[in-house]
């Protein structure tokens, strides 16, 4: 570390310069943060401080964190490299991790986006905003305030799964005449639409999938000690993986399978982070179960509806008849799986200190 004076930083309110994090956030909320300081004034970040309710208090970082790989892998998903200054300081018998971040000459993009500081915020600077037109409808309209509602002390994979649903809004109100050319509230005759309606709602489920992969990963890379359960993984799994970040990652991934079978009960049975949160009531599996069931008919039956499908909506469809939905209908249950995001994501940045934009 250069002669930096971190006596006089620590301990000062978050702010356009400086921000704390309790635990080692991933490599990709790291680099999003050193490309907004570095877009701004520059900056400093420190891991191991908690600033709960406005309280700064230095916790350390275990060193079960592998805090130089992952910041390297950070750094090295920007362009251009910003100058960066890091290592461990003893601050009030506490080992933190501290960072400090040029303000850079150049715009520093990272998978070619900007980030900047706004107070004591990390934002997207946006461009020109893809508004709604007039050929959206009032549902459209709200879902869409919603979403943006939403992003608020959110984690980045919440973040991630509400720019999806949004670029999914923005492609239903360019695509009125296919998608609900009559009403919104019937499913479209147009061959076009139909296919073009199954292909947007299998989206929006998968992104709902991605979101709890993303989590678990979060949740595993914040708090190592959830990784040490009795598991099992052979050891040409851990070869295949390049860093411990990336072997992370494989198992969240790994998880998820259960859940991409259409076992939602299965999935939170056998993840205790994601059911000891406490906040899916039955009928919210039931919800969850209901829309898996309807993406795998479209994403390998056409929407053709089979005899497994009848055993999740019993009395409601005819065998090999062709399932569809109205565009109302999809935008509800998009809406559903937004509010169990962020029931499950609210409850999660408290249990597990996890980092949030």
């Amino acid at each position: 570390m250069d002669n930096t004076n971190w006596n006089d930083i620590i301990g000062q309110k978050e702010s356009e310069t400086l921000e704390y994090k309790t635990i080692l956030p991933p490599s990709k909320n790291i680099a999003q943060l050193i490309a907004s300081f570095a877009n701004t004034k520059g900056g400093h970040i420190v891991l191991g401080v908690s600033d709960s309710s406005g309280y700064i208090e230095p916790i350390g970082l275990s060193n079960d964190f592998r805090a130089k790989a992952i910041l390297h892998k950070a750094i090295d998903t920007l362009i251009p490299k910003p100058k960066v200054d890091y290592g461990y300081i003893n601050y009030e018998e506490k080992s933190l991790f501290a960072i400090k971040i040029d303000k850079a000459e150049t715009t520093v993009l990272l998978d070619e986006i900007l980030y900047v500081r706004e107070d004591d915020k990390t934002i997207v600077k946006k461009g020109t905003e893809v508004t709604l037109t007039l050929k959206d409808y009032p549902k459209l309209r709200e879902f869409s305030k919603a979403l943006d509602l939403l992003k608020k002390n959110a984690t980045n994979p919440k973040v991630e799964f509400l720019n999806h649903y949004e670029s999914i809004l923005k492609i239903t109100n360019r695509s009125k005449d296919l998608l609900y050319p009559d009403s919104t509230d019937s499913p479209t005759t147009n061959p076009e639409g139909k296919i073009l309606m199954r292909i947007l709602y299998s989206s929006g489920i998968d992104t709902f999938e991605g979101y709890l992969s993303d989590l678990l990963y979060e949740i595993y890379l914040a708090n190592p000690d959830t990784l040490k359960s009795e598991q099992q993984v052979t050891v040409k799994e851990v070869l295949n993986c390049t860093d411990l970040e990336d072997f992370v990652n494989y198992i969240a991934k790994k998880k998820i399978t259960k859940l991409q079978r259409g076992s939602v009960k299965g999935f939170i049975k056998d993840n205790k982070e994601i059911s000891s949160l406490n906040v899916l009531s039955t009928n919210d599996i039931d919800e969850i179960e209901k829309a898996l069931q309807i993406r795998h008919l479209y994403a390998h039956r056409n929407g053709i509806i089979d005899e497994k499908f009848l055993k999740y909506f019993p009395g409601e469809f005819d065998l090999n008849s062709q399932h569809t939905m109205s565009m109302d209908e999809v935008l509800t249950k998009f809406e559903d799986l937004a509010k169990i995001v962020n029931l499950i994501d609210k409850e999660s940045i408290t249990k597990y200190n996890l980092s949030f934009l």
